[in-house]
């Protein structure tokens, strides 16, 4: 089978990959470089549970090919904490208990962080709009809208 080299740059790092036409970003990410937080949910868009940041933009990366995404910049929830200390978002949802079987956990995080890095003081009804594509089956969304909202209010007094 024909492959095909790509250079990106996944969390602020020049990586290259060789990858299958077919062969989505999400599988990428997972198989070929290691980066296991991003996970297959549904494998049709519709969960959210491996949402990445792609040129600032959030995706569904089983959705995205990674031949696709040739020079782009990609964020996945590996490039949230700085070494062994967590971003705010991820402490706060341990703080909250916002998370249980973590299926669903990394992508809400990094859309949570995608629009706390476009609107720094959201509304529970703007964040419950903005989560809206990522799907828990465990928690529910007050603890999740709690921590967020906690995460939120100590990122703008830093």
């Amino acid at each position: 089978m024909k492959t095909i080299q790509v250079a990106t740059t996944i969390n602020g790092d020049a990586t290259e990959f060789v990858c299958a036409p077919d062969e989505s970003l999400l599988d990428v990410l997972r198989n070929r470089l290691g980066l296991t937080g991003a996970k297959e949910g549904c494998g049709t868009g519709d969960c959210g549970a491996c949402t990445v940041t792609l040129d600032g933009r959030m995706v569904c990366s089983c959705l995205v090919l990674g031949a696709e995404v040739e020079g782009s910049t990609i964020t996945t929830i590996e490039g949230m904490s700085t070494g062994d200390a967590l971003h705010p978002l991820q402490q706060a949802f341990i703080d909250h208990a916002a998370l249980q079987c973590g299926i669903c956990t990394p992508g809400i995080l990094v859309a949570a962080k995608a629009l706390l890095d476009r609107n720094p003081d959201p509304t529970d009804t703007e964040l419950r709009y903005w989560l809206a594509g990522n799907l828990c089956r465990c928690t529910g969304y007050d603890k999740i809208i709690a921590a967020v909202q906690d995460a939120a209010a100590k990122m703008r007094t830093a």
